[in-house]
């Protein structure tokens, strides 16, 4: 019988005991989508288990294949550099497979407005609203462009503007973005964190929003995060095709 490969969720960790809570919340809502799968998660850094630990574990239990899904929003440099460094270093009876990162997806959006609507918005107030798309920030201008690009996606939709904002790396910050969008008149502002958990700079995107109206929640473990990260693992657990005459 063919088994599934095993999920291993990849988070970056921090030092903030929000962010880890916040990651395993989400696993729990994957593993109520999909009770066959099995899913784990590691941490690149500060919080255990270690994805390299993780990795170990399943080898020594005989698990033979792996998806291991990034837990990003944006292709930068951990998608890039560091989950690729940690993967090449596994038991090498393990077949791993990475997957893409989460965004951008319509799904996103749409837990943006749930946090956005859960923080007291409605949707009778996009035509009036003026929202800060504000993530936590990259030097990788792939990822910086793909931020811009949510925005302008999301502007579509109804909104009385969008504007992206970053809490490092990049501007401009939140609080630049809230003071540019009652500028444009916009009769209210809100600031909606493109981020998944808790931690330094979501921190620093609150701080940034204190003049405007409304702050939502961290994306965390909402329902179309979930359905995300199941999306990326069926994308990538797909047998890959034989070749024919090989």
């Amino acid at each position: 019988m063919h088994r599934q490969p095993v999920l291993l969720v990849v988070a970056h960790g921090s030092r903030d005991p929000r962010h880890a809570a916040t990651v395993h919340a989400l696993v729990k809502r994957v593993r109520a989508l999909r009770p066959g799968l099995r899913v784990e998660t590691g941490f690149l850094d500060f919080t255990i288990p270690s994805v390299h630990g993780v990795l170990e574990s399943l080898a020594a239990e005989g698990v033979r294949d792996v998806v291991a899904l990034p837990l990003l929003l944006t292709r930068a440099f951990h998608a890039k550099a560091d989950i690729p460094a940690v993967l090449r270093d596994a038991p090498p009876r393990l077949r791993i497979r990475q997957a893409d990162v989460l965004g951008p997806s319509p799904l996103l959006l749409s837990a943006l407005e749930r946090r956005l609507y859960e923080a007291g918005l409605t949707p009778a107030d996009k035509s009036s609203t003026g929202v800060v798309l504000a993530s936590a920030g990259s030097s990788d201008p792939e990822a910086i462009a793909v931020i811009a690009d949510i925005a302008r996606e999301w502007w579509h939709t109804g909104w009385c503007a969008v504007r992206p904002a970053f809490a490092s790396a990049s501007l401009p910050r939140t609080e630049d973005a809230v003071q540019e969008l009652r500028a444009l008149g916009c009769e209210r502002v809100a600031v909606a964190p493109y981020v998944l958990a808790p931690g330094f700079l979501p921190d620093r995107i609150a701080r940034g929003a204190a003049a405007a109206d409304v702050l939502a929640g961290v994306l965390g473990p909402a329902p179309e995060v979930a359905r995300v990260l199941l999306e990326r693992y069926d994308a990538a657990a797909l047998p890959v095709p034989a070749v024919l005459g090989a």
